[in-house]
């Protein structure tokens, strides 16, 4: 019995082995960027524009933070990304949840089309509706406002389909009872569906807030004021443009990681709150049919 587990034995830790090292190998790839990014910003001018990766922090100065928020004024693109993302992303898991409750209802007529269109959408890329959408928002008088960047994405399949399954597993005797009762549609759905469904709603505002922070496409298509860029334009012109500064101005590393920090920051402090909700949340809603 011995000789036989023994090759099993051996294969299994070769197994994990290289599991781990491979895993190691992939969070090496993701922490060193991270690092680095991280130490230079924390770094002084003159040490940041120095060659080579570091990982810790050399002459430790915050003067990269004060130079971008005051002198390069980041703080407007930043206001302008709170605005959007804090506004479409309340509009976007409000919308999608009542979709999502529309679908569950005994009854309607053409629910089976419905959930297939939705479906539909989902094949479909942004880029081959990017035009039309533009052309939209010119005739609606939205370009070059934040109107616009709200209203793009409000509504997605992917969140509508997904409350819609955490909509499911709420007992359906639970609403007819308090149907019974004399509430209204709108009763059930704000107060036994919502809070029944947390876990769904912590997953599409995560995915929501997420995307919305990191909204660069259409605020490249819909913007053209400077006083309306968001937060990835203005880094995308901190990093990438550098006829946007003046010629006696020069824009060290450190400043430009500084201004990659504070674009890190809130989905890095958000993330362990909603954590525990967002792996249940997919987890539950990709098993529900």
């Amino acid at each position: 019995m011995k000789t036989n587990n023994l090759p099993t034995s051996w294969g299994s830790r070769l197994f994990d082995g290289v599991n781990l090292l491979f895993l190691f190998i992939l969070l090496a790839t993701m922490l060193i960027p991270l690092l680095n990014t991280f130490a230079l910003a924390f770094s002084s001018n003159f040490a940041s524009m120095q060659p080579g990766i570091i990982l810790f922090p050399k002459q430790f100065s915050v003067e990269g933070f004060t130079t971008v928020w005051n002198r390069m004024q980041l703080y407007t693109p930043f206001l302008n990304n709170v605005i959007v993302t804090l506004v479409g992303t309340v509009c976007h898991v409000l919308l999608c949840s009542m979709a999502g409750y529309v679908l569950i209802q005994r009854g309607l007529p053409g629910k089976k089309f419905m959930v297939s269109a939705i479906l539909l959408t989902m094949t479909i890329p942004g880029e081959a509706i990017m035009i039309p959408v533009y052309v939209v928002n010119k005739e609606l008088g939205l370009l070059n406002s934040l109107t616009a960047l709200i209203m793009s994405g409000l509504v997605s399949g992917f969140s509508i389909l997904l409350m819609r399954n955490f909509f499911l597993s709420v007992p359906v005797e639970m609403s007819e009872s308090a149907t019974m009762d004399g509430a209204g549609a709108f009763r059930i759905f704000i107060t036994m569906y919502i809070p029944l469904a947390a876990a769904g709603l912590a997953t599409v505002t995560l995915f929501e807030f997420v995307s919305r922070w990191n909204q660069f496409t259409p605020a490249l298509l819909f913007i053209s004021d400077h006083a309306k860029y968001t937060l990835q334009i203005a880094l995308k012109s901190l990093i990438v443009d550098t006829d946007s500064t003046s010629s006696n101005f020069i824009v060290t590393t450190n400043v430009r990681m500084a201004g990659i920090v504070i674009a890190l920051l809130p989905l890095v402090i958000i993330y362990p709150y909603v954590q525990k909700y967002f792996v249940k949340g997919i987890l539950v809603g990709a098993n529900k049919e």
